[in-house]
């Protein structure tokens, strides 16, 4: 049995191996160009085009996924952030740790490229209400500022995500610092109010509604 066994589990590492590299590889290569084809994923990845296929059916199942893994490490920040006891360090915290993920680089990137699944649907509802209590419990602390909207988060971490250099390390000290101000801003609430009225639910979720819309008969 032991004989048996074991190149079966040699083949299961080479598998999540591949896998691993073929996520990293359409990573970069959709971000750099959603309309990219799929075989540049497979060229990057160093992988044959028939084993990212034996993966994912198609171009949009590779995004799907892709986009799906972004929510799911989203949410896990949120989580981890809601698990603070003080509502500024929970909130700060959440959105260091999106930042340092890049996780909006995909939403920015992506988002109406492909049709969402019902799961992507509830994950990003799940994803919304964990966000909210987050900026609740940060105004009821008494930091936050007063005009600082959950729409807010949406927008200035795509703001954050925007920040992209060649040289990746650059470019993630950069958003820190950014992300940095950002955050000395929303706790300034002396400060002269925003200007503008706060963006509104439908301004940062018009790529979902798109995408939604394409997908309808």
């Amino acid at each position: 049995m032991w004989v048996m066994t074991t190149p079966l589990q040699g083949r299961k590492r080479e598998a999540a191996r591949n896998d691993g590299a073929i996520l990293a590889a359409a990573r970069d290569v959709f971000i750099e160009d959603p309309k990219a084809p799929i075989s540049a994923v497979a060229e990057r990845a160093g992988v044959g085009i028939s084993a990212l296929y034996r993966r994912y059916a198609g171009k949009e199942d590779l995004l799907r996924t892709l986009c799906h893994d972004g929510l799911k490490a989203f949410i896990d920040a949120a989580v981890d952030g809601g698990d603070m006891n003080e509502g500024w360090d929970a909130l700060t915290t959440f959105l260091r740790n999106v930042v340092d993920a890049d996780v909006h680089a995909l939403t920015v990137h992506l988002a109406g490229t492909f049709t969402p699944t019902p799961e992507m649907g509830a994950d990003a509802v799940r994803a919304n209400e964990l966000v909210e209590r987050l900026v609740a419990r940060a105004h009821a602390g008494g930091r936050l500022r007063a005009d600082f909207v959950l729409a807010d988060v949406t927008l200035l971490l795509e703001a954050c995500a925007a920040i992209r250099l060649p040289d990746r390390d650059r470019s993630v000290q950069l958003r820190r610092r950014y992300l940095a101000l950002a955050i000395d801003g929303m706790e300034r609430d002396d400060a002269d109010p925003l200007p503008g009225p706060a963006p509104e639910p439908a301004e940062t979720n018009w790529r979902w509604a798109k995408a939604r819309q394409n997908a309808q008969p």
